[in-house]
Order: structure tokens, then C-alpha cells, then sequence
């Protein structure tokens, strides 16, 4: 196994069967004086166990914890507020979505008839975790759609380290291309594809960005899907080289820099770091991504909080987009953890962020 890199000038690495999920940390000097960090901690924690998986020898992972998944309710006599169903998007690498729609406009249609909002969702979990069954995320896509009067797709991608980056944004941009030709009713009856938006949290955030890059040098292609914005939740992004927020909360329960950088480790394409442009967007290989978004006058709006320690890296994105003229907006308060905009999606926090993107996704299309 590679060691992890955690700080410019030092590296990872484990001793122990790290195989059989056992082992602890040990910090090996790397001279590179020209990046180094001050003030930067030490931990002696495992990311392997802390996640509960394991890596394996052909580069796979043995996920140990079964996350508790949720049906979907397509039954229009259930009580449920809103409706659910599967589809399949493609058989030969298992993605599917799963259809979100709000029962209130099969009971009471609006007259004259009028289309709702599209939400193109990407559930989070590090590239490495969940799907869109998941019930953390399933409750999300319930209470989005029910809030904001949506239809919500929630996209089942391929996970890390078994597809490593880029394939859960080839399977993004495949789901839009699914959705444009789809012939079901619940989207071609009740979806405004000219008012698309893309949205995820934490790493579906990263997903939702960087898919809004490949969209754009597929415009033409995607019609009459018409991407109006992007909705990105805490979004996952990193560096090389540390910023403050990773430093104050390196300890951070939920998201601490060894578990940060086993994600990226796992999940980007063998051979880069940190600096790549799917983790950085606005280091020197990310930054021609923000003239995409300037060039469709995408509105783009992101959520944070002071808590998590990807808080920087999201203020600078939002900063960077606005010096390119981007129409950016970012929501940052309080001192939520990594995770809670989402975590509990009926209480007040969340209420609010889906009152939020109901006034983004209800303005006028340009």
C-alpha cells in the first residue's frame, strides 16, 4: 500500500496487517521545505479502522458496516407526501436512479398545468460509501422534493477505490443524458427540463461540480435539458497544501485530515495528488473550470458552516467564482459538523436550507 500523504512534508504510513483492518500510524520525515506547513498536527489514529474497512490486495475495499437502506414507495395509494421509483440507467455498471415526486401534484394538479423544478442529486459518502437507497439519503430526497415542490433524480454512481475517479462523473453525465431521452411519465409529465439543477453533498457536491464541467462541452448534446445552476452541500474538495480550517479542526469527529485524505487517496486516479483539478478546482489545474461556469452563466450556490473543516476550501471556491463573474452565492454559519446540513433532514437546519434552494430553484429561468 502507498503511504497516505497528509501534510506537505510528512507522510503516513501504517504499521501492522493493515489487510485485517489492524495497524497504527507512524510518521515518516519527507524533506520538502519549500511546502512546509507550520504548525501542523500529528495524530496517531487509523483512518482504516476509524471507517471500519479494508483494504485489500488487488486495491479493493472490504466494507465491514452495512449502512441500513430504504424501498421506494411508487405506490400512489401509500400516504406517503412524496413518491419514489427506480429505473435502471445502465445494466453493465449497476447505476440506476431512483425518482423522487411530490404526491401533491398527482392530487392536486395545478391548473393551468406547470412543471416542477428538476434536481439532479449525488449522495455523499467520500466516493467510497453509500447509494442512493441509502436511507440517510433516501430521507434527504424525501424531504427535498416535499419542500421545495421538485422532482428530485437521485443517481446511483460507481464507488472508489473498485472505479476510481472519473467514473462517478461518467456516470453522472450518463444519468443526464438518461433523464433527456427518458420516456417515464413522472419526468417527462412533471419535470421543467429547462430548470435543471445539480445538486450533492460532500463528495456528491464535488460530483455535482465537476459533472457541471463536462455538461458544459456537451450543451447542444443535453438539450432540452437545460442546466440553470448548481446546489452544492458542504461540498468535498481539498489541496496539498493546508489551509486553516483543515489545521484548527485536523481533530474534527466527523471528518478528521487522516479519513479526509484516505478518501482522496482511494477515490482520485492512481498516480496524482491533492492538487489534481478533481479535488482542487481553484489550484492551477482546476482553475480553467471556473471560465465554464462563467461562459453558461450557471447560478451556483453553496452551503457551509465554520464547524467543518472544508469550510475554506468552499469560501475560496465561492471567492474564485465571483472574481470570474460566476452569479455565486455562499451560505456559511454556525458551527455545524460536516454532515448536519443532512443529517437530521426534518429539523430546523435543514428546513432551512430547503427554503433556501426553493428560492434558488424557483426564480425565473434565464
Amino acid at each position: 500500500m502507498s503511504p497516505l500523504k497528509l501534510f506537505n512534508d510528512d507522510l503516513w504510513t501504517f504499521t501492522g496487517d493493515i489487510r485485517q483492518g489492524i495497524g497504527c500510524a507512524k510518521l515518516l520525515r519527507c524533506p520538502s521545505p519549500s511546502t512546509t506547513v507550520p504548525g501542523t498536527p500529528t495524530t496517531t489514529m487509523d483512518p482504516y479502522q476509524s471507517l471500519h474497512i479494508i483494504l485489500n490486495p488487488d486495491g479493493t475495499i472490504t466494507r465491514l458496516e452495512k449502512h441500513p437502506e430504504s424501498p421506494a414507495s411508487p405506490d400512489p395509494n401509500l400516504s406517503h407526501p412524496v413518491l419514489s421509483k427506480d429505473l435502471t440507467i445502465n445494466p453493465s455498471h449497476s447505476t440506476w436512479a431512483r425518482i423522487y415526486l411530490p404526491r401533491q401534484v398527482l392530487n392536486h394538479p395545478p391548473s393551468p398545468p406547470t412543471k416542477l423544478p428538476l434536481i439532479v442529486f449525488f449522495h455523499g459518502g467520500g466516493f467510497i460509501f453509500y447509494s442512493a437507497a441509502s436511507t440517510y439519503f433516501h430521507d434527504v430526497c424525501v424531504n427535498l422534493a416535499e419542500n421545495t415542490q421538485s422532482v428530485v433524480v437521485s443517481v446511483n454512481y460507481r464507488l472508489a477505490p473498485e472505479h476510481r475517479l472519473p467514473a462517478a462523473y461518467e456516470d453522472a453525465m450518463e444519468a443526464l443524458h438518461w433523464i433527456r431521452t427518458s420516456d417515464d411519465p413522472w419526468l417527462t409529465c412533471f419535470a421543467d427540463f429547462s430548470n435543471c439543477y445539480l445538486m450533492g453533498g460532500s463528495a456528491g457536491g464535488n460530483i455535482a461540480y465537476n459533472t457541471s464541467l463536462r455538461a458544459a462541452t456537451e450543451v447542444d448534446q443535453l438539450e432540452p435539458l437545460k442546466i440553470q445552476g448548481l446546489i452544492l452541500v458542504q461540498p468535498f474538495f481539498g489541496g496539498v497544501e493546508r489551509n486553516s480550517s483543515e489545521l484548527r479542526l485536523a481533530d474534527d469527529k466527523m471528518l478528521p485530515l487522516p479519513v479526509n485524505d484516505l478518501f482522496w487517496e482511494l477515490s482520485l486516479p492512481v498516480g496524482v495528488d491533492r492538487d489534481h483539478g478533481y479535488c482542487n478546482p481553484t489550484g492551477e489545474s482546476g482553475r480553467k473550470g471556473l471560465d465554464e461556469i462563467e461562459r453558461f452563466r450557471w447560478k451556483v450556490t453553496v452551503f457551509g458552516s465554520y464547524g467543518d473543516p472544508l469550510v475554506d476550501r468552499e469560501m475560496e471556491l465561492v471567492k474564485a467564482l465571483e472574481e470570474k463573474g460566476v452569479e455565486a452565492k455562499g451560505y456559511f454559519e454556525g458551527e455545524y459538523k460536516h454532515g448536519d446540513f443532512s443529517k437530521e433532514p426534518a429539523k430546523a437546519l435543514a428546513k432551512q436550507l430547503y427554503k433556501r434552494i426553493k428560492k434558488v430553484i424557483t426564480q425565473l429561468v434565464a
